[in-house]
């Protein structure tokens, strides 16, 4: 078998720093355009928990809205944080962010803070799915598919469509990160 060269080990070794890289990355440093105008940080939320929710206007789920906006009233003096990511991946969202952001004011009196319309999956997922999607192998299969991020900023769980906002494996699992210190 022949010896390693000096250039295979040095890519080895390279592409070893780049894993290790991605591995320590955190939510914090991703963020979205926001419905407003402007961009959504997620590093304004630093230390909090936060539960990313891909969302739609004509979804079977979307009654989850008054759920989420309950779960955010009820939590954030704890810590959590509630954010909605409006997505046409599924062909179930409004064409405009103005159209998608009265919708959520007016029917459900939303006030946790929303993306702009944005790709959830796929190649042209937003930043912030596709480092989900390599941190855990995972990627929104619906609306209302949520990520559960820990105050540390590193992903504590995901959930699909029909883990309610209120239910018992989602409020577990929020009620633990809440608990928890961040984590070094």
């Amino acid at each position: 078998m022949a010896e390693p060269t000096r250039r295979t080990i040095l890519a080895l070794i390279q592409g070893a720093f780049v894993m290790a890289a991605d591995n320590d990355q955190v939510a914090w440093t991703f963020s979205f355009p926001s419905i407003d105008g402007g961009t959504l940080k997620l590093a304004d939320f630093t230390g909090r928990v936060l539960l990313v929710t891909n969302t739609a206007s004509f979804c079977g789920y979307t009654y989850q809205y008054e759920g989420l906006e309950k779960l955010h009233e009820a939590k954030s003096p704890a810590g959590l944080t509630v954010i909605g990511v409006p997505s046409q991946d599924f062909n179930q969202e409004s064409g405009d962010n103005a159209t998608v952001k009265t919708f959520c004011e007016t029917r459900f009196d939303i006030d946790f803070p929303l993306a702009a319309i944005s790709h959830v999956r796929g190649a042209q997922a937003a930043p912030f799915y596709a480092w989900v999607s390599d941190q855990k192998q995972w990627q929104p299969r619906w609306n209302f598919n949520k990520v559960l991020i820990g105050r540390d900023g590193r992903v504590a769980g995901t959930f699909g469509s029909g883990d309610e906002p209120d239910g018992a494996a989602l409020s577990q699992a929020i009620d633990a990160e809440l608990a928890r210190s961040v984590r070094s």
